[in-house]
């Protein structure tokens, strides 16, 4: 007959030590083998005890279980081979203290039995007492498993939620960005269409002036000369205008529309071929210069352009007010290379040479327009390149100039999104 230590390490199903000991959520264990063999009958996979269903198919062996049985049975085999003196090979009565047969020191078995089995106890006490702590915390886990996933699928339904809402705005914000191109591209034209209407009037007035003109100056003295007063006052009546011009702001202004994320969207610049594109008054003709979309009449501002292994560059402001037809003489302000040479130029005065120590790839320009100062450094080392002092009194744009057809471009400014919004 098993003692209560040695029933409390069978399995309920074969009511043997377990073997390969696992562990279902209800706490209750059994052989491996058992609940497999029990489950073939049972495919709803219920505990043998209690009937609860079984959350996993595949239980988790029960490591601290599994040793515990290993254990028991080692010392019981022990304790069989044991039971025989090693020297007379005769069935023990009495325990053996001593090593030698001659000096043998003796105590009843029950007694030394029961003394051991005490000690044995309590350390299977202490055991089961592990061993429960153990298969509460596993249940535990098993919880916490099934909450991470429950977790998971809540956070992914807030994640689609969120990012539904996202694009359904960025939708709409592309719906509202292109009416507002095409409402700009109705005024325009417009625009346009009436300034050419105008155009063609003049011109038909001045054709049907010149034609008259040219046909009395054909005729004969006498009919020259009868006609020649009314001839002179019908040309005086058409006035010699100024030369037409297509009219400032007469283009689309794509900086206004579109996000500065690639080159052909604005963020980069290289020496290319000759654009069939209007000589409108905003476009210069004697240098490659762009201007940032955006100009500053107060305020601190800074921004960083990548020149990289450019051979000529220039980048700093400009005034409003500035010529854009022929050289620019003054209202700017900014630093360059050339020829191997870096300097810093400000309106008319002669360059300043710039004696660096280290090649620029990325330069970051600041603008303080109340503090009058415009200062240049490398934005890899943070080191200090050159600073202009001036009154401000208008509108001034960031400019890039390039002579080379490498590109030069501006870096973009690092955006973050809040989740929590």
């Amino acid at each position: 007959m098993a003692s209560r230590s040695e029933e409390d390490l069978c399995c309920p199903i074969c009511h043997d030590i377990f073997r390969d000991p696992v562990l279902l959520s209800c706490s209750h264990s059994f052989c491996k083998d058992c609940l497999r063999r029990w489950w073939r009958e049972k495919p709803t996979h219920e505990c043998p005890m209690c009937q609860k269903r079984s959350s996993r198919v595949d239980p988790p062996v029960s490591l601290v279980l599994k040793n515990l049985c290993e254990s028991f049975v080692e010392r019981r085999d022990q304790r069989a081979s044991e039971d025989l003196c090693s020297l007379h090979s005769e069935k023990l009565r009495l325990d053996n203290e001593q090593t030698k047969h001659s000096d043998h020191t003796f105590k009843p078995i029950d007694k030394a039995a029961q003394q051991h089995k005490n000690e044995l106890q309590e350390t299977v006490e202490a055991l089961k007492q592990k061993l429960k702590v153990c298969e509460e915390v596993q249940v535990k886990f098993d919880q916490t498993a099934e909450h991470i996933k429950a977790q998971a699928r809540r956070t992914e339904r807030k994640i689609r939620e969120q990012f539904k809402k996202l694009h359904q705005f960025l939708a709409e914000e592309e719906e509202a960005r292109l009416t507002v191109l095409w409402e700009e591209e109705e005024q325009k034209s417009w625009m346009m269409k009436e300034k050419m209407e105008v155009l063609s009037r003049e011109i038909a007035a001045l054709s049907d002036t010149i034609r008259a003109t040219e046909e009395e100056l054909r005729a004969e003295d006498v009919s020259f000369l009868h006609n020649y007063k009314a001839v002179v006052e019908r040309a005086q009546r058409c006035p010699l205008l100024d030369d037409p011009q297509l009219p400032s702001g007469a283009l689309i202004d794509q900086a206004k529309h579109l996000e500065l994320t690639l080159s052909e969207d604005l963020s980069s610049v290289r020496v290319g071929g000759l654009q069939q594109l209007p000589d409108n008054p905003e476009r210069f003709d004697h240098l490659c210069f762009v201007l940032s979309s955006q100009g500053f009449t107060s305020g601190a501002h800074s921004w960083v352009v990548e020149v990289g292994d450019c051979g000529h560059w220039g980048l700093g402001v400009l005034a409003e007010s500035v010529r854009r037809k022929g050289p620019i003489r003054s209202g700017f302000g900014g630093i360059g290379f050339n020829q191997g040479e870096y300097s810093a130029r400000s309106g008319s005065a002669p360059p300043t040479v710039l004696q660096l120590q280290k090649k620029l790839q990325r330069i970051r320009a600041s603008l303080d327009w109340d503090g009058g100062q415009l200062s240049f450094s490398d934005a890899d080392t943070d080191t200090h390149i050159h600073t202009f002092t001036h009154t401000f009194t208008e509108r001034m744009f960031p400019f890039i100039s390039i002579g080379d057809k490498l590109p030069v471009k501006t870096l973009p400014v690092k955006l973050s999104v809040d989740r929590r919004y």
